[in-house]
């Protein structure tokens, strides 16, 4: 099974991929889709992530997407702006037929680092070695992605334990 995680931005979404082979979990892909340059409007840089999205999830055929929640910023503009960043990543997934999952910030990071509050510095050094990667994922988004599929594939494993455990009772 395949894990798509999206680590949404206007400027920078981070994307993420996981394979789960026997319990195991490895890295398949990771990077980053850069919207820099004054001169792309905002429908442009949404297109932009449509497409790249569109792109990866066909290269690796993912069978299901984990993106990050909305978290509220100081400036309410820039967390408007970023719900138009995981619309168009949501879309891309789902014109896919892929369900898309939403984890609040503090739950990936919880679930990869053991803190809520950790650093995204702490989540990329983690990333890599939950995934055994050579070097750090980058861009940090990048990481951040690979949390958000580290993310769900823990949630999976939690939901299964609970089947297990009710079907005993």
């Amino acid at each position: 099974m395949i894990i798509l995680g999206i680590d949404p931005g206007v400027s920078v979404t981070g994307y993420g991929l996981i394979r789960v082979e026997s319990r195991q979990v490895v890295c398949c892909g990771f990077g980053g889709i850069y919207n820099r340059g004054k001169q792309l409007t905002l429908s442009d840089k949404l297109w932009k992530i449509y497409q790249e999205i569109s792109a990866v999830v066909a290269e690796y055929q993912p069978v299901q997407c984990a993106i990050e929640e909305v978290f509220y910023h100081e400036n309410v503009n820039t967390a408007i702006v970023m719900g138009h960043a995981r619309g168009a990543a949501m879309v891309a997934a789902r014109q896919a037929g892929i369900p898309v999952f939403e984890y609040a910030a503090r739950e990936v990071k919880m679930s990869t680092v053991g803190s809520g509050a950790a650093s995204k510095q702490q989540v990329q050094h983690m990333v890599k070695n939950l995934l055994r990667l050579k070097e750090l994922p980058k861009p940090q988004d990048a990481a951040d992605a690979l949390a958000v599929a580290l993310c769900h594939y823990h949630r999976l494993k939690f939901q299964a334990v609970q089947r297990d455990y009710q079907g005993r009772g």
